[in-house]
């Protein structure tokens, strides 16, 4: 007599890794074996420190969420969702859970015995290798292969250091930080460095960082005898400090400290300027990893002197992401890792077209990413957008400036293309006379768009509202991210005209709960996943966090984390957006990397029954979004 539950969960398990790689006798034996367990939401499949079960899970329906608990605090480091699988490491080593696994929703488990898929995985090569890879000793390194002696012996496999894919731990910090004040006497800083036996100190004023003070700058700035030991600390000191959140990995903090040519990085509440220190990282203190990495991709990017030269590590790059997105590292590791190793390129590039240059720039200036790029979220090969401001100059010297900032950038736009950021069709790029401008102009521009609310202006707001630096004088664009927050701040026309556009993005799903595709066209038949699912998210943050003047935040998923801080009694729902945004992400770049383009159209008839419940389930939570922004900014009137 024919199992018929065994059979579904053995069609259910087959659709998904390493389920896939077994012969479907082995899959069903393992189906009859399985445990179905429904638990609700916020309920516990185990706990941080908990002894190892003996199964390990995937999840039939609903998610799942990873937490760390570090020191006081408690951090969702990563979640699952339907045909993901965790819980693994009892395959590799005999320890206690490392993090606590809680549901999101009401969820239902397949719980898989070990002792019964331990043999299938050994005997199977293709399993053994895709386990080692993913998950070995919570490994997540897609090129390591230290673990395969170890993987097949009955010996307790004891993790080191080496052993672990170091670039994505989070970086350990120094907690007690020697801090002063800005009026410190530096003879009373050379005394404390040397007491405390430290090579740096940070300068504060009620706990915010405002500079750092190292012993290179009293070696080369009080030593040489330019500033004296009875001067202020503010006279020597390095400002602003780079800051970022206690969850950076090594490898962000290693390309970052090498991109800015600096030895320290400041860890704050929030990752910004604005909140308070809470460590310290030093460069001597990282590990420098071995065999190919990030570290050494950065390293080849400086080390640059071609185009073509470039363009051969910009393939590195996606051969990088590939891998990370391939063993599913989380997507706020990527990200990060993949918009450093951009932004170092753009640099690069820069840096070698104003040495081609005839004269060096008459003035400081930035060059402005925008869009993905300026929102840290450009992943794949998509087209470049950006901008130059320099610093305002004499009407009469004015259109020589721009003449020699415009000829820079038709230079770098140009070889950016070559090394695969195409040419915006759109010619929203620096060597567009309209979008290279001095801070005065750029900040009428901004003045006039915001105050002649049309859909031109809204749109353009929407484009150039984010932006990152990539290169230059950060004062500048400081100067306009102010302004830009001064110009929207109890504007409520432009607010609501803001809101009003997030919600015009084409709706995902039709009446009955079916994808709209495209209806004609170079893309007929195809989802617009930019377009209907992305856009409506990466719309709703940079209004919600105008609205709220959040500063320094242009990241989608990072935009609804910190509004889920501010607002606690929305905090679900913003979480979600954050979960959402990153998953949607993740798949778009998924689907780039396998067809070779951007990912933004998709075709239905690939996707798997579970990766279109994945997405529809994602497009619930924009849909509850789009619901409370119309209630938030009374928009019914505009629509």
């Amino acid at each position: 007599m024919k199992n018929t539950i065994a059979e579904r969960i053995a069609d259910f398990l087959k659709q998904f890794p390493p389920f896939d790689l077994l012969d479907p006798s082995a899959l069903l034996e393992i189906s009859k074996e399985v445990k179905i367990k429904y638990l609700e939401k916020g309920k516990t499949i185990y706990n941080q420190g908990d002894p190892l079960h003996d199964h390990f899970y995937i999840i039939n329906k609903g998610a799942i969420s990873l937490i760390k608990d570090i020191d006081t605090s408690t951090d969702v480091i990563d979640k699952f969702d339907e045909g993901d699988v965790f819980g693994l490491r009892p395959l590799f080593a005999k320890e206690t859970y490392t993090n606590t696994a809680r549901t999101d929703e009401e969820t239902i488990l397949y719980s898989i015995s070990i002792h019964l898929f331990r043999p299938m995985a050994i005997a199977n090569t293709q399993i053994g290798n895709y386990l080692i890879e993913s998950f070995a000793s919570n490994t997540k390194n897609p090129y390591s292969k230290e673990h395969h002696k170890s993987f097949y012996s009955n010996a307790e496999v004891v993790s080191t250091e080496e052993d672990h894919l170091f670039e994505l731990q989070p970086v350990r910090y120094i907690k007690k930080v020697v801090t002063a004040k800005p009026s410190t006497k530096i003879r009373r800083l050379a005394s404390l460095m040397s007491e405390k036996n430290i090579s740096s100190i940070l300068i504060e004023n009620k706990g915010i960082p405002v500079g750092i003070i190292t012993d290179k700058d009293l070696r080369t700035k009080v030593a040489t005898g330019l500033q004296s030991i009875d001067d202020s600390a503010n006279s020597i000191m390095s400002a602003p400090v780079l800051c970022y959140p206690k969850n950076i990995t090594i490898a962000q903090a290693q390309i970052t400290m090498m991109k800015h040519r600096v030895g320290h990085i400041c860890i704050t509440e929030d990752g910004t300027p604005n909140t308070k220190i809470i460590g310290l990282v030093a460069n001597h203190d990282m590990v420098v990893m071995k065999g190919s990495n990030p570290a050494v991709l950065m390293k080849a990017i400086k080390r640059a002197n071609s185009t073509k030269e470039l363009k051969r590590i910009r393939s590195k790059i996606m051969i990088l992401l590939d891998g990370y997105i391939t063993q599913n590292i989380p997507l706020t590791h990527t990200s990060k890792i993949i918009f450093e190793l951009n932004d170092a390129t753009i640099k690069r590039v820069i840096e070698r077209c104003i040495a081609k240059m005839e004269t060096p720039p008459p003035v400081n200036f930035a060059w402005m990413s925008l869009g993905s790029q300026g929102r840290k979220e450009q992943l794949l090969h998509t087209d470049q957008d950006n901008a130059i401001v320099f610093e305002t100059v004499d009407p009469k010297t004015m259109e020589a400036t721009r003449a020699y900032f415009l000829k820079l950038s038709k230079k770098v736009n140009k070889r950016l293309n070559a090394i695969g950021f195409e040419f915006c069709d759109a010619d929203i790029m620096a060597k567009n006379p309209n979008y290279c401008l001095s801070l005065e102009e750029w900040k009428q521009q901004f003045s006039s768009w915001t105050s002649n609310t049309g859909s031109d202006e809204i749109l353009l707001s929407s484009i150039f509202f984010d932006f990152d630096i990539s290169y230059g004088d950060a004062n500048l664009t400081n100067a306009l991210s102010e302004h830009t927050l001064n110009l929207v701040k109890n504007n409520n026309l432009f607010i609501s005209k803001l809101a009003a556009s997030a919600l015009r993005s084409a709706s995902p799903l039709g009446f009955f709960r079916q994808f709209l595709v495209e209806s004609d066209g170079e893309y007929k038949d195809l989802f617009d996943l930019k377009k209907r699912a992305l856009l409506p998210l990466i719309d709703a943050g940079r209004v919600l966090t105008l609205n709220y003047q959040v500063k320094t935040i242009n990241n989608t998923a990072e935009r609804f984390e910190k509004l889920a801080e501010l607002f606690p009694e929305d905090k679900d729902l913003y979480l979600s957006c954050s979960y959402a945004f990153k998953a949607l992400l993740k798949f778009r770049t998924k689907h780039g990397l396998i067809n070779n383009d951007n990912g933004r159209f998709i075709k239905l008839a690939v996707l798997t029954k579970e990766e279109k419940m994945k997405l529809k389930r994602c497009f619930k939570t924009i849909s509850t979004l789009q619901e409370t922004i119309k209630i938030k900014f009374n928009l019914g009137a505009l629509l």
